[in-house]
């Protein structure tokens, strides 16, 4: 490369660090066939070539900083649906990510013995054939704290990265390829009937394709003026009519009574403006009077809402009414379910889960009363609470530094491990009392994305000099590991869960997938699937392995050593 451009990004690592992300990122959109590399993998690679090239390095106080800032946000993000999982209800879909992170630990110490890899290959190598880039960081920290010079401590972090590359490139292959296609076909089912089949049963009705919406829309407001009721109270008409709904508006000449009180005695020629499902509204005219085509102040509001209610956790949708009573359940519609950051299917025999996103549709002052009801809203989180923020990460690193001797060992969770466990807590703590420690979404996602990418950048530039001689020593037989560390477990989950535990197959693909923590092969499966029922378990295990996965980079680094 030019003199000039490595002249610059040695001198100025922050113009190194912003193109790796650039062009990292456009590089991870570009499609290859079903496959897209993401862009955390198309990063790594860009780094890596800018730090062959130039020899360009970031600072270690902004990778350690980077990584804190992930590890803490994806714990926080994670916090409540890791906990609400460890339940007995939740033991359905434990067992995969177990699966996971024993299988990969048994498959990887193998090919250490087999291929003589050293710690920080058979680190990388387990963090890429489980697609899981928080790995990569938990056990770069590890190989810091085993005590040698600094010459070998680099060598290891660097051959980290490169294994991790070339393992993440298979092991993202294999897992989407295996449950986008090969599973479905070696286990005999057509992944796209058997998820239209399992939405009619929990749905009670017709899927509907992309960009459809129903003709009739559940949630409706209508106006009537009054001949038949003169003199009946609201609560008498909403007996009336066939189902619940709410009377949220009365005109009665220049006066205009909003939310009349159940006891309210309607007059003939009052306005009534009514809200709430059409079923119940169908035939209204023959309880009240005629239609009108005015059009009143009532609006319809939309709002996210943060399931926090404890008589809710993995309660049925449909079931939701007994939380909400009598007054709210026919008065608002759910029009979208979110998890962990993942749009899951808002049918009636979904389960909900404490931390889950609702979006609730209905009046305005129904949905305050809902919100009330189920938890906070979303969009009230307009800052970031710093405090609380500042302090979860203080105290994720201090237990950090917690060393606990055991044997001949030093046990200690570093400052990945305490910043993922002191998230996590925070982050439940938060979501059971939401009265504090505000840290928006789309903010905990910036910080997340942004530090995973910014750490990666600088292993990246870091492992770059060296990562051809590393793919050069193991040759064909490092891609071949990471094929069957990605391999042998998500086929031990698939033939557990078909075989021994008897999952619906959309279900238990996207559990495999979730095991895997590969936001590539979900956006695969729902593809091919036709809907979006498999990312129903993809988020429960995806939830729990998210935080199983990073913790076992020590643990491989422990291991290693022990066997090599």
């Amino acid at each position: 490369m030019g003199g000039w451009i490595t002249d610059l990004f040695q001198n100025t690592p922050e113009i190194a660090l912003f193109t790796a992300l650039a062009l990292g990122y456009a590089f991870g959109k570009v499609p290859f066939g079903p496959i897209r590399l993401g862009g955390v993998c198309g990063t790594l690679l860009v780094a890596l070539v800018i730090g062959y090239l130039t020899g360009a390095q970031l600072d270690d106080g902004v990778k350690n900083l980077a990584f804190a800032l992930f590890i803490f946000a994806l714990g926080f993000s994670s916090g409540p649906q890791f906990f609400a999982n460890l339940n007995r209800k939740g033991l359905r879909y434990l067992g995969f990510p177990i699966i996971e992170v024993v299988s990969v630990i048994g498959v990887v110490l193998v090919f250490t013995v087999l291929l003589g890899l050293d710690q920080g290959t058979a680190a990388g190598l387990m963090a890429g054939g489980a697609t899981e880039s928080a790995a990569l960081g938990t056990a770069s920290e590890a190989i810091g704290r085993l005590g040698l010079s600094a010459d070998e401590t680099t060598e290891l972090q660097n051959n980290v990265a490169t294994a991790y590359t070339v393992s993440y490139l298979c092991g993202l292959i294999t897992i989407v390829l295996l449950t986008s296609q090969i599973a479905p076909r070696i286990m005999r089912f057509d992944l796209r009937e058997e998820s239209a089949k399992l939405w009619q049963k929990m749905s009670g009705g017709r899927e509907r394709a992309d960009g459809e919406t129903p003709a009739l829309p559940d949630l409706v407001g209508r106006a009537y003026r009054v001949e038949q009721s003169d003199g009946r109270s609201v609560d008498n008409i909403h007996a009336s009519l066939n189902g619940h709904s709410t009377v949220e508006e009365v005109r009665r000449g220049d006066q205009t009574v909003k939310r009349p009180d159940p006891g309210f005695r309607v007059r003939t020629g009052d306005l009534l403006v009514l809200v709430g499902r059409r079923a119940a509204l169908v035939g209204a005219e023959s309880v009240i009077g005629p239609e009108q085509a005015e059009e009143p102040d009532t609006v319809l509001q939309s709002l996210d809402v943060v399931l926090t209610h404890r008589g809710t956790d993995h309660l049925p949708l449909e079931s939701l009414g007994e939380v909400l009573g009598a007054d709210l359940r026919e008065a608002v519609f759910i029009r979208r379910l979110t998890r962990t950051e993942q749009e899951i299917p808002a049918l009636p025999k979904t389960r909900l889960h404490t931390g889950d996103v609702l979006t609730v549709v209905g009046a305005p002052a129904d949905v305050r009363a809902v919100e009330k009801k189920l938890g906070y809203p979303v969009v009230s989180q307009k800052t970031t609470d710093f405090v609380y923020l500042g302090l979860g990460l203080v105290l994720g690193i201090l237990v950090g530094q917690i060393v606990i001797p055991i044997g001949g060992a030093d046990l200690t969770l570093g400052t990945g491990g305490g910043a993922l466990l002191s998230g996590l807590v925070f982050g439940y703590l938060r979501a059971r009392r939401p009265t504090f420690g505000s840290l928006h979404p789309a903010a905990a996602g910036t910080m997340k994305d942004l530090g995973l990418a910014t750490f990666i950048a600088a292993v990246g530039m870091s492992a770059g000099p060296s990562a051809w001689q590393l793919v050069q020593h193991y040759g064909v037989m490092l891609p071949v590991a990471a094929v069957l560390t990605t391999l042998i477990p998500a086929s031990i989950s698939l033939f557990v869960g078909r075989r021994l535990m008897r999952i619906e197959p959309p279900l238990l693909i996207g559990a495999v997938a979730g095991q895997q923590c590969s936001t590539p092969a979900i956006s695969q499966v729902v593809s091919t699937a036709g809907n979006t029922v498999p990312v129903i378990a993809y988020t429960i295990t995806y939830a729990i392995s998210n935080i199983l996965l990073p913790l076992t980079g020590p643990i491989i680094v422990a291991l290693a050593g022990a066997v090599v």
